[in-house]
C-alpha cells in the first residue's frame, strides 16, 4: 500500500473518531437540558448502535459494488449532518433522530478496513489493520479529553466543532484521497435489501468464516460489558471520580493505540495467529475475573493493563484472520457483517451488564465476561492448524467469488 494513501486513511479515521469523541463527555448534559432522565442516555447511545448494526453490511456491500471512495464520502456526509442536527437540537426526538442518522451512516471504519485489505497484500495486512486500530484508539482518547474542554464554551460547541472535521474530511476524502477497488473488481450485487438478509446468510454459510465471526461476536459482547459497566462500577466499587475514570480510560486508549499502532503488527509476524488469539484471550478471562473483585486504584490500574494488551491483540488478529479468509470481491461485505454484530453487541451488552451490576452484584458483570471470553476460547481452539500457519501468512479464500462457489461491517 502506497504510504500516502495509508497516511490519508489514518488521517480520515483519525478525526472522525475525534469528532464522534466530541459529543461523548457532552450527551449527559444534553439529556438533562431536554428535562429527560439519565435513564434515556442508554436508549440514544442504542440508537446509535442499532442504526450501525442494519447499515454497516450494506454501506459494507456497496462499497464493494461502487468502490470504497463514494462510500466513505456517504458515511462522512451523515456525520456531518447528524453533527449539525445535534448542535441545533432543542428537543430529546431531534437528538435521536441525529445519532440514528450517524449510526445508519457510520460505515466508515468497515469502509477503511476494507480499503486497507484492498491495499495490502496477506503479509501487511495485520500491521495495516493496526494502523488504522491506533487511528481509532488515538481518536478516541483525544477526542473525549477536548470535548469536555470544548463544553466550558457552551453546550453546543463540541458538536459544531465536529460538524467541522467532518467537513474537513469530506474535501480530503473528495480530493486527495485516491479509490482503492478497481472497476474490474467490483461484484455486482444487483440488490442489496435494507437489512442485508443475504449478506448475513452468504456471510455464514461458510463454515470458516462463521467460526471468525463467532470469536468477534463472543469476544465484543464481554468487552462492550467492560467498557460500558466500568464507569458505574469504579465509581461504586473504586469509589474514583469522573476526573480520574478520565485519566484511566486515556491511559488504556493510549495503551490499545500503541499495541494497535505497531508492537501487534510485529507479534503477528513471529507468531500464529491461533497462539496469539488463545494467548491474549486468556489473558483477557483472568483479567476479567480480577475486575469484579477491583475495589482500590492500584488494583484498577493492574487489571486494565493486561486487558488493554488483550483487547488490541485480539481486535487485530481478529480482523485480519476475517480478511484473509475472505474473496477479494467481499471484504467489504464480511467486515461489514463484522460490524453490525460487533454493533449489536453495544446494543445488549449495557443492557445486560446493568441488569447485573444493579441486581446480581458490584462483581457480576465481571464473572459474565469472563464466562462468555470461556465461549470465544473454545471458538478459538476448534480453529484447525491448517487454516492458520501464521499470523499474516496468505490463506486459501474460503469466501469465493459467486461464479466459483456457493456464496456466505462501528
Amino acid at each position: 500500500m502506497k504510504k500516502r494513501s495509508l497516511a490519508l486513511l489514518f488521517s480520515v479515521v483519525f478525526m472522525d473518531m475525534v469528532g464522534f469523541g466530541f459529543i461523548i463527555p457532552i450527551l449527559p448534559d444534553y439529556i438533562s437540558t431536554m428535562g429527560a432522565t439519565q435513564d434515556l442516555l442508554g436508549l440514544v447511545l442504542a440508537v446509535y448502535a442499532l442504526g450501525q448494526f442494519i447499515a454497516a453490511p450494506v454501506v459494507g456491500a456497496l462499497s464493494d459494488r461502487f468502490g470504497r471512495k463514494p462510500l466513505l464520502l456517504l458515511s462522512i456526509g451523515g456525520t456531518f449532518a447528524s453533527l449539525l442536527l445535534l448542535g441545533f437540537a432543542k428537543a430529546l426526538p431531534l437528538i435521536v433522530i441525529s445519532r440514528l442518522l450517524d449510526g445508519l451512516t457510520g460505515g466508515n471504519i468497515t469502509v477503511a478496513q476494507s480499503y486497507i485489505a484492498d491495499s495490502t497484500g496477506p503479509e501487511d495486512r495485520a500491521k495495516g489493520l493496526g494502523l488504522i486500530g491506533m487511528a481509532f484508539g488515538l481518536g478516541f482518547v483525544l477526542g473525549p479529553l477536548f470535548g469536555g474542554l470544548l463544553v466550558s464554551i457552551n453546550l453546543s460547541a463540541p458538536e459544531f466543532i465536529a460538524a467541522g472535521i467532518a467537513a474537513l474530511n469530506l474535501i480530503i476524502t473528495a480530493f486527495v484521497l485516491p479509490e482503492s477497488l478497481p472497476a474490474e473488481k467490483r461484484q455486482g450485487t444487483r440488490s442489496i435489501s435494507i437489512l442485508n438478509i443475504k449478506a448475513f446468510r452468504q456471510v455464514f454459510s461458510m463454515a470458516d468464516i462463521r467460526r471468525y465471526l463467532g470469536i468477534i461476536f463472543f469476544y465484543t459482547l464481554a468487552f462492550n460489558m467492560f467498557e460500558t459497566m466500568f464507569s458505574s462500577h469504579s465509581m461504586l466499587a473504586v469509589g474514583l471520580t469522573p476526573q480520574i475514570r478520565g485519566l484511566v480510560l486515556a491511559y488504556m486508549g493510549i495503551l490499545i493505540a500503541v499495541m494497535q499502532g505497531g508492537i501487534v503488527g510485529r507479534l503477528t509476524k513471529k507468531y500464529h495467529a491461533r497462539g496469539l488469539l488463545r494467548f491474549s484471550n486468556a489473558l483477557l478471562i483472568v483479567s476479567m475475573l480480577g475486575w469484579a473483585f477491583t475495589d482500590e486504584l492500584w488494583q484498577l490500574f493492574i487489571v486494565v493493563t493486561p486487558i488493554s494488551v488483550g483487547a488490541a491483540i485480539q481486535n487485530v488478529v481478529q480482523k485480519s484472520q476475517l480478511s484473509l479468509a475472505v474473496d477479494d470481491r467481499h471484504q467489504g461485505m464480511a467486515l461489514g457483517v463484522s460490524a453490525s454484530l460487533e454493533s449489536i453487541n453495544r446494543v445488549i451488552a449495557p443492557i445486560i451488564g446493568g441488569l447485573l451490576l444493579s441486581r446480581v452484584g458490584l462483581w457480576a458483570p465481571g464473572i459474565a465476561s469472563a464466562a462468555v471470553l470461556l465461549v470465544t476460547m473454545i471458538l478459538i481452539l476448534g480453529i484447525p492448524r491448517r487454516k492458520v500457519a501464521h499470523a499474516d501468512a496468505p490463506g486459501p479464500s474460503t469466501l469465493a467469488a459467486p461464479a466459483r462457489c456457493r456464496h456466505r461491517p462501528f
